[in-house]
């Protein structure tokens, strides 16, 4: 313990959180470096009791990553590849329709779609794979392109960021995940990500987005070469972004996995770092609906864990459809569950397994 921190004084921070009161960044980095793991856990799921109860929420979902050829080359990526390098992959529209079609009759809600920043594809050619996938599955909604791809493709229109995202609300894109923002301190993005779309651009796709109507979700990537400051001013501007403007659902903290990229030196942060970095999120982000423990990156047994650490939601059924965990060593190579696995999951943790579409409406089937 820190000799600066007594006992009280965590007790006192730790009482303020789970009466719902907002505490500072200098009161996180305290529950960091003192609070006993299952006093984070006890706050943290005191708050997500407080605000779903019982519930652990999933969705019938699928991604379509189109590609992994990518104009930025993040160090901690393990996804991307050169254009003709073994393990490329660039999908052509008629793939990716036939890939939507797949699932036609499957119950999906959503479809999420992100991948690498191809050089060569614009804002024409992904508001018509938004199109066509939406003529093939109306009944899902389209969940579509990180803040990074979206800032590129939109500036290379010449379009404003307003109109882009207009142009492709238009075409059926009702949603915006969270990815590319990994770490927001500048520095360590110069180390980790040195060519990709600023902290800046990211939290301006975002607040259009929000300003247009759109929902979003948030990420952070930890794990390698941030500290516990760098994660909370990270959480921080998140939380400043949420307080102007109410537009995310849920925040996603995702763990760096080391396999086949080139910060494999870093290795990887334990378990028990993990959960306290779920229920630190869910205790900072108190305006935050929903705290999601992404069951592909984190594995089956940690997101079971982490359901006791403040996380609410689990993400979806997913049907093998995503590459970029798997590729950097994820425990599940084929990430596939089906609505009785999640159920069981849920269950396992002492909690219920509900199915919600992707604005965290509940589904009844």
């Amino acid at each position: 313990m820190h000799p600066e921190r007594s006992n009280a004084d965590i007790e006192r921070i730790a009482d303020k959180a789970a009466r719902g009161a907002r505490i500072s960044p200098e009161e996180a980095v305290a529950l960091w470096n003192d609070a006993p793991l299952a006093l984070l856990g006890k706050v943290a799921t005191d708050i997500k009791r407080g605000r779903s109860g019982d519930k652990v929420y999933y969705n019938r979902n699928f991604h379509i990553e189109p590609t992994n050829i990518c104009l930025f080359r993040c160090r901690f990526c393990s996804y991307r590849r050169e254009e003709g390098e073994e393990g490329a992959w660039n999908m052509r529209l008629d793939q990716i329709v036939e890939k939507a079609r797949s699932f036609a009759g499957s119950g999906v809600t959503e479809v999420h779609i992100v991948g690498g920043v191809h050089p060569d594809h614009d804002l024409t050619f992904y508001a018509e794979m938004i199109r066509r996938v939406k003529a093939t599955l109306p009944q899902a909604t389209v969940k579509a392109f990180t803040a990074i791809e979206l800032a590129y493709m939109i500036s290379r229109s010449g379009l404003s960021l307003t109109d882009g995202l207009k142009l492709l609300r238009d075409a059926g894109m009702e949603a915006i995940p969270g990815g590319g923002a990994e770490i927001f301190d500048e520095e360590v993005r110069r180390k980790i990500c040195p060519e990709k779309g600023s902290t800046r651009q990211w939290l301006e796709v975002h607040e259009a987005a929000h300003g247009l109507g759109i929902p979003t979700n948030a990420t952070m990537l930890y794990g390698h070469v941030e500290n516990i400051g760098h994660r909370i001013d990270h959480l921080d501007r998140l939380r400043r972004l949420q307080d102007r403007t109410g537009g995310f659902n849920a925040f996603i903290p995702l763990k760096f996995r080391s396999r086949g990229n080139d910060m494999e030196g870093c290795g990887e942060v334990a378990v028990t770092e993990d959960l306290r970095m779920l229920a630190l999120s869910r205790i900072y982000l108190d305006n935050f609906p929903h705290i999601k423990a992404y069951w592909p990156m984190y594995g089956k047994t940690t997101t079971e864990l982490a359901l006791s650490f403040g996380a609410d939601d689990i993400d979806g059924t997913i049907d093998d459809t995503t590459k970029i965990y798997s590729m950097a060593g994820a425990g599940d190579t084929n990430p596939a569950m089906t609505v009785g696995d999640i159920e069981r999951l849920a269950a396992a943790a002492g909690y219920r397994a509900v199915e919600r579409d992707t604005f965290y409406n509940e589904v009844v089937r």
